[in-house]
């Protein structure tokens, strides 16, 4: 550890002296360009609203831009500079110059007249009509900056807003919806107004049927001589626009071709169509049911033309997932003389079947957290509907090495089939979304093999029927009205006494072993912006509800323990909600800020006192706090390790009905596909009732009580485990291969007083190391 250190100082200092030494290589009459500075109104008293954000855009607009830093430290142009002169086209100098380096950005590339004018022409859009911008060079020693002085003058403002006033139906329609207009009087002269005024526009005639028209037909004509720093804008058609533009068309025919490609294209446009509804539809294979198209297309004939219809259809037709070209050709009757457009849809299937291979990063709700592979079998439009039937194998696996909660490797086999109807069927008729997005029932049927060490394993059998579907591009909900969960478990050792004694340190692990039959509903509901990479904040939102034998319970009977049974099984009854809010913000275009707030609470009831095990929280892990081993905080302030009756230290899992987790993560690019973080997770797990022992069940034997298990809000924040670390990621696009290494600083289960453990970190230690480093593989991100 002191070597690498030094060694890291070591680098450091070479990139520091090369990066201040860069003026030395510099030939005579170079000066090394280190930047723009902006002056804005300096010899006036008078400042603009928002000078800051003006100054930065300003200074973004210059160019060129300087040699990249960090911390002030040119660091490429360290690296071009270290390596020195070289000749050779390949190895480690010429990587280190060409690859990691940056060549000096002299003075000589800045163009004072060009960036004079970029920044005017800016200030005079943003309403500062009167500015002017003069830029110099200022040389010292070896460097040269550029200064730039603007003088904004007043900004204007509207005072007027004029609409065309004829008995068009253009006209007409603007007039119309003038209230809605972008411009206001009283607010400041802005150009991207104007244009977003113009698209405004267009979009409400594109409403109304005017397919050809375009926001380039309009002009804003602006008069800013009538004093007072203001200006009139008078809004007219352009007397060059189109005669097409000017006037509202509507749908005639509608021709689909399901089945298209250009090899059949002449022998499907000379077949007999099927007439249906509007449609004529083109497809003598009879390759899709024709009612599908109902659902996907949205114009009706002799009706006007509109976007929203235009825009909807298309989305539908690429999101139903069948086809892998979709293409909507309006064409007009009669060179135009008609006011009519004929609609042509081309539609080109996807493959029948295809086989696809994934590698993922996994957290789910079966509580298995680590990294899977999975291979997919897919067969589109079963039934001629675009139904999608999904059968896949996946095996996944969850390792950490180091710390004193040593993990168990575990590894899962699921097996599923997944059968995906592009529709609702409910019922209930006439059920169905009118946006953009399809909505989905879905049918599945799975079995899990989980295998967690050399304790034990857990055979899992769900069937499950429900749906699917976006409010918006933002917000998709599920619900499955229906969920049935058998769970089968064992120990995976005969011997009394080692049951015994695993029983003693877990002692949750009894309600592992019996039988968990859980029937019941859950509804999932998820935000999300992160799609918008021009965001710099972007969210994630996801919230479940999951309900356990709520209805069949009032069907069931009851065993002697008092627990709804139904076919001689246990019926579990719960209600379980969880709420994952994440935020994304970008500090700079190379650095995100992550941040996650993860809660859960559990109440059973109906003959049980805690959720059933498969369903319980765990603190702990790869994609938790990962500091620590999955599984093995909480609950509270209990620690297995810390129970004098524990006889086998290797067994973990702890679980619990509540749990509160927060996650904080620093990630940055470091080069090419290299990123590293930062990170400190903070969390633990609960039970809602403090574990007090159980009696011996059948051949299980009596458990002790888990002291400090049970939840108190007042004591909770109290109780958290808190643990940080750094970490490296290789960024492959398609997947992420990530390393942390982690290490705790707050551990719970010490007594009061002496949880934080700053005192104790000592990385020169080999016995602090081995007990409290722990490290993480992964792959995908965290959060």
């Amino acid at each position: 550890m002191t070597r690498l250190i030094k060694s890291n100082l070591l680098i450091l200092a070479c990139l520091i002296w090369a990066s201040c030494s860069t003026t030395k290589s510099l030939k005579p009459g170079q000066y090394l360009y280190t930047g723009a500075e902006i002056n804005i109104n300096p010899d006036s008293a008078v400042k603009i609203t928002d000078q800051k954000e003006v100054k930065e855009i300003l200074l973004d607009k210059t160019r060129p831009q300087p040699n990249k830093s960090f911390l002030g430290i040119k660091y490429k142009l360290g690296f071009y500079n270290l390596a020195g002169e070289t000749t050779k086209k390949k190895g480690f100098k010429h990587w280190l110059r060409t690859k990691m380096g940056e060549p000096p950005v002299l003075l000589s590339e800045v163009k004072i007249p060009y960036n004079n004018a970029v920044l005017k022409s800016y200030l005079i859009s943003q309403g500062y009509l009167q500015s002017d911008v003069v830029g110099d060079t200022v040389i010292k020693g070896k460097k040269g900056k550029a200064v730039y002085t603007a003088e904004t003058g007043p900004r204007y403002k509207i005072n007027s807003v004029l609409f065309p006033n004829d008995s068009s139906g253009i006209a007409t329609i603007i007039n119309n919806n003038k209230a809605n207009s972008l411009l206001k009087v009283g607010d400041n002269y802005d150009l991207d107004v104007f244009k977003n005024e113009r698209d405004r526009i267009d979009n409400d005639l594109k409403e109304q049927g005017y397919f050809y028209f375009s926001p380039d037909y309009l002009i804003l004509q602006v008069d800013s001589t009538i004093g007072k720093n203001s200006v009139d804008i008078r809004l007219k058609v352009k007397d060059i626009a189109p005669d097409a533009s000017l006037k509202p068309y509507t749908i005639n025919h509608i021709n689909i071709f399901p089945n298209y490609s250009l090899r059949r294209d002449s022998a499907l446009r000379t077949a007999s169509p099927e007439i249906y509804n509007d449609f004529r539809i083109y497809d003598p294979r009879k390759t899709f049911k024709a009612p599908l198209f109902n659902r996907l297309v949205f114009f009706k004939k002799d009706e006007l033309y509109n976007r929203r219809d235009h825009n909807q259809s298309l989305n539908r037709m690429v999101n139903i997932g069948a086809f892998q070209a979709v293409k909507a050709e309006f064409i007009p009757l009669d060179s135009f003389k008609n006011n009519q457009l004929d609609l042509n849809i081309y539609l080109t299937p996807l493959k029948k079947n295809s086989l696809s291979f994934s590698v993922t990063g996994t957290s789910k709700s079966n509580n298995f957290v680590g990294s899977e592979l999975k291979l997919t079998q897919t067969t589109r439009n079963v039934f001629r509907g675009a139904e999608q039937l999904d059968v896949s194998a996946s095996g996944g696996f969850e390792s950490q090495v180091g710390g004193q909660s040593k993990a168990l490797n575990s590894y899962s086999l699921t097996l599923e089939s997944k059968l995906t109807f592009p529709r609702f069927i409910t019922p209930f008729k006439g059920i169905n979304t009118t946006n953009a997005f399809i909505p989905k029932t879905i049918a599945s049927l799975s079995y899990q093999l989980l295998h967690r060490g050399s304790l034990y394993d857990i055979n899992s059998f769900k069937t499950q029927f429900g749906y699917k579907w976006n409010e918006n591009k933002y917000k998709e909900h599920s619900f499955n009205p229906i969920s049935v969960n058998y769970v089968t478990s064992s120990l995976l050792t005969s011997v009394q006494t080692e049951i015994d004694s695993i029983l003693k340190v877990t002692p949750g692990l009894k309600n592992v072993l019996e039988k968990q039959f859980i029937i019941g509903s859950t509804y999932g509901f998820t935000y999300t912006n992160q799609f918008e990479d021009f965001r710099r904040n972007n969210i994630y939102f996801n919230g479940t509800l999951e309900t356990g034998g709520n209805v069949w319970g009032l069907f069931a009977g009851k065993n002697d323990r008092g627990a709804k049974v139904i076919a001689g099984l246990e019926l579990n009854q719960f209600i379980r909600l969880e709420a994952d809010f994440r935020n994304y913000y970008k500090i700079t275009k190379n650095v995100i800020w992550a941040n996650r707030i993860d809660l859960g609470y559990g109440y059973a009831y109906g003959g049980q006192t805690t959720l059933p095990f498969v369903r319980q929280f765990f603190a702990g892990g790869t994609n938790d706090i990962r500091a620590w081993a999955a599984r093995s905080i909480g609950p509270g302030t209990y620690y297995y390790k810390n129970d004098p009756l524990v006889a086998n230290g290797n067994y973990i899992d702890q679980s619990g009905d509540i749990k509160a987790l927060i996650s904080s993560e620093l990630r940055f690019k470091l080069y090419g596909r290299l990123y590293g973080a930062t990170f400190v997770d903070a969390g633990n797990i609960w039970l809602r009732k403090e574990d007090k022992g159980s009696p011996a069940i059948g051949n299980l034997p009596a458990t002790v009580g888990r002291a400090g298990s049970g939840f108190e809000l007042k004591n909770a924040l109290k109780e958290l485990a808190v643990g940080t670390g750094v970490g490296l990621r290789i960024d492959a696009t398609i997947f992420v291969i990530r390393l942390d290494v982690a290490f705790p600083i707050r551990k719970p289960y010490n007594e009061e007083g002496k949880r934080w453990v700053f005192d104790q970190i000592d990385f020169g230690n080999n016995t602090w190391r081995k007990e409290n480093l722990v490290y993480n593989i992964g792959i995908g991100y965290p959060f």
